[in-house]
């Protein structure tokens, strides 16, 4: 396109003052500044954000909202706790699925470790744990260990097995997250099943809709948020690829995907249990959710909205309904905990397309650096100046046509890494506690005992959830430790 049509385009859709530096640009500087403009679809970014304020100012209203809103429906939901027999059928269907090569792993993988006091990937992160590994080493060893599982309980030869691993990274995370895993020989995966991907971008916005610059030559943007992964699975992997994730799922016949964030220490990868419950259930969508603590905290809840299902922020119900009970087990109404933790089905991936245009974007008011349109000079913002707008991963749900949803233990399955060292709550300290206390249940319900103050770490490669420990029944461990096989349990007791 001729730079006079693009200035026509952008002048068309009222953004025309993103040419107000050109005539002092260099030549290079123009030519980023074109390419950047011609990727940019600025018509579709017009529409996000009027759709974002509609329906920012929809549901503002949130005693309107209240009343339409209702907890999932008893059909809809089921527990791993007290159905150890349904736990079991599950399981055996989701490894059945895993030794036929139908699982992949969507992971969620694009934010910095910032607030974490960390400038790499969240996912480099070191928890404190005796072996230092990362949460990407932790989760790559998982998927080790769920293949051998597999392998094993379905009679199939070693090293047949195989659960590719999508990694999405962003923009400012993505070369050193793919060096991380470099230089790690990629945690003893096969290099071929790790494929990494990048989440879009969107400009940063004024409050009345106009495009940032954050230099004369630049457009500021950011991630469009986790929701932003369904998008990235159709665009290219990289320049040099044109594959992308849908189409490589397709070429390796996976039917069923699990999706997860980084920042869960507990997360069970590829858990089976889970994919069982979402193909016995033959959910096209699937969320993993924890009871609430109280009826006060401060977390999403997956609910129904009208005939619906979403998730459903603290701040949208009210304190009422936030202390509902249900009327025959005394628990709370409203109390399946959001964790960003989803069974999908291949088949509704590529459906998110169809519809994709009905989500809204949610907006992020942020203090934003930018560049002053009239005097040509940086500016570093003290109180929000402007918008970021982003996708939540969860938006999909209301145009499911079979959901489900399974209740699983909190202590067992979620532990998220938000905050820095030393805070008390979702911090480094956190994490550790919690995953060291897990595997003391590990060998406790494998029939040992673990003396007081004795801490043990177990490799996911020894076990995946608490399987093949049998031989350290009746043994009474007195020794700390980092137990990397088996045989090392051995040394401990």
């Amino acid at each position: 396109m001729s730079i006079d049509n693009l200035k026509k385009r952008y002048e068309a859709a009222g953004q025309g003052h993103l040419f107000k530096f050109w005539a002092n640009l260099s030549q290079a500087e123009r030519d980023a500044l074109t390419a950047q403009l011609e990727s940019l679809n600025i018509e579709r970014v017009n529409r996000i954000y009027k759709k974002a304020i509609a329906a920012e100012a929809a549901s503002s209203d949130t005693a309107e909202q209240a009343e339409i809103i209702e907890p999932i429906p008893k059909e809809a939901t089921d527990s791993v706790v007290g159905n150890p027999e349904k736990q079991q059928e599950w399981r055996r269907i989701g490894l059945d699925a895993i030794s036929r090569n139908q699982v992949g792993v969507l992971l969620m993988a694009g934010g910095q470790g910032t607030r974490l006091g960390s400038s790499a990937p969240k996912g480099c992160y070191d928890i404190g744990l005796p072996s230092h590994k990362s949460l990407f080493q932790y989760q790559a060893e998982r998927i080790a260990s769920l293949q051998r599982v597999a392998e094993q309980e379905n009679r199939k030869p070693a090293g047949s097995v195989i659960i590719p691993w999508y990694v999405m990274t962003s923009g400012p995370t993505r070369r050193e997250t793919e060096d991380f895993f470099t230089r790690n020989s990629y945690f003893g995966l096969n290099p071929a099943n790790v494929v990494f991907f990048e989440q879009g971008t969107l400009p940063c916005l004024t409050m009345e809709g106009k495009v940032l610059l954050d230099s004369s030559s630049h457009i500021a943007v950011a991630p469009d948020g986790n929701g932003g992964v369904y998008a990235a699975t159709r665009a290219p992997l990289s320049p040099n690829k044109p594959d992308s994730v849908l189409s490589d799922l397709d070429k390796r016949k996976v039917l069923y995907v699990h999706a997860y964030c980084v920042d869960n220490c507990l997360v069970r990868v590829a858990d089976p249990v889970f994919l069982g419950y979402g193909i016995h259930k033959q959910a096209d969508c699937a969320a993993k959710v924890v009871p609430k603590a109280s009826p006060s905290e401060s977390v999403g809840v997956v609910a129904r909205r009208g005939n619906k299902y979403g998730v459903v922020e603290y701040s949208e119900i009210s304190k009422e309904q936030a202390e509902r009970r249900d009327a025959e087990t005394g628990e709370l109404a409203f109390r399946a905990g959001n964790i960003a933790n989803h069974f999908y089905t291949t088949a509704f991936l590529k459906r998110v397309e169809s519809f994709e245009d009905e989500l809204a974007f949610h907006i992020a008011r942020k203090k934003i650096p930018h560049v002053d349109l009239g005097s040509g000079q940086s500016v570093k913002p003290s109180k929000p100046n402007g918008m970021k707008l982003e996708m939540f991963v969860f938006d999909v749900f209301p145009h499911t046509e079979r959901f489900a949803v399974l209740e699983v233990e909190r202590s067992e399955e979620f532990s998220p890494l938000k905050n820095a060292p030393g805070t008390g709550s979702d911090d480094a300290e956190t994490s550790r506690r919690d995953l060291l206390a897990q595997h003391q249940r590990f060998l406790e319900n494998a029939g040992a005992t673990v003396k007081q103050g004795v801490t043990i770490e177990i490799s996911p490669l020894v076990t995946y959830a608490g399987e093949g420990l049998e031989g350290v029944k009746g043994k009474t461990f007195t020794k700390s430790g980092l137990v990397g096989s088996v045989e090392e349990l051995d040394v401990l007791a």
